[in-house]
Parts: C-alpha cells; structure tokens; sequence
C-alpha cells in the first residue's frame, strides 16, 4: 500500500508540540479507520496538508474508488489542517462535508491536498481536491469544523 512517509511540519509547530510533550505524527495521524484504508499523510502546516490512500481496498462493487473512501481522505486532510490551525488548546469537529465526485478510479493511488477557504477563530473551512495518478480531478470536497477548546484548557 506504498511506503509510509512521516507528516512534515513546520518547525514553530513541532516545538510548540514537543513543549507539551505531543507526538505529533500519532496526534495528527489518520486514526483507526485511515489506517485500515491506508490513508499517509506526507504534508502537513496550516496551510497546506497532503495525503494519499490506495484505491485497492477502498472500492465499491463496481470496482471504483469508493465515494465514502474519498470522504475519509478529505475529512482527515481537513481536519488535520483545521487542528494545525488551532493550535494545541483546540480540537477539531467535523460539522460539515460535502463531496462531488468526478470521475471514477479502478487502481492506482489518490492524492488529497487541503487548503484552506476560512480559518476563523471558532470554525475552519478546507477545499480538498483529490486526484488520480495522472493528476485528473477525481473530487471535490469541502469541510467545515468547528473549533473547540481541549479539555482541561480555558480560553479568554
């Protein structure tokens, strides 16, 4: 399912991390459900986070790239810059994703790349385009989260 590559992160990100003694590879990793669907995350700042997953093994009966396959991917690429955003006294919650889906994908590997369209103090909204190997747009997607404080943390 290709090489595992760490996330890359800005360093003021890393050492602000590292003082609260978070790993951030495991913190902003793709969990559970992106492991199983081999979801690698190889960019991750504010600005810009970029990760791939396989399509073999993430289809539906057709043998094309499952829809909800492309919405994990644009969820986790989002949340992930929507956390990187907020910083290390938020969380990130999902409260809206809308995917359009292009065209279809039998094999190869998909790649995600988020940017972000509003960071705000409260919510974060990310564009994700995903594409296939010869970089045609196999979809669109758009997240919004909301921005919540960590537990144990107090906000002025």
């Amino acid at each position: 399912m290709g090489e595992h590559t760490a996330p890359k992160f800005p360093q003021e990100i890393i050492d602000e991390y590292a003082a609260l003694g978070v790993d951030l590879p495991a913190l902003f990793s793709a969990g559970h459900l992106g492991e199983r669907m081999g979801v690698r995350i190889t960019e991750a700042s504010a600005d810009r986070v970029v990760g791939t997953m396989p399509v073999e093994g993430n289809t539906q009966p057709y043998g094309l790239l499952h829809g909800g396959a492309s919405a994990v991917l644009a969820e986790t690429l989002g949340s992930v810059g929507t956390m990187l955003h907020g910083g290390a006294t938020k969380l990130a919650v999902g409260v809206d994703l809308n995917c359009t889906h292009h065209r279809g994908v039998r094999s190869g590997l998909v790649t995600g790349v988020a940017t972000p369209v509003h960071r705000g103090r409260t919510t974060a909204t990310y564009e994700i385009v995903i594409t296939d190997e010869h970089d045609k747009r196999v979809c669109t997607a758009r997240l919004t989260c909301l921005l919540r404080d960590t537990p144990g943390t107090d906000t002025p």
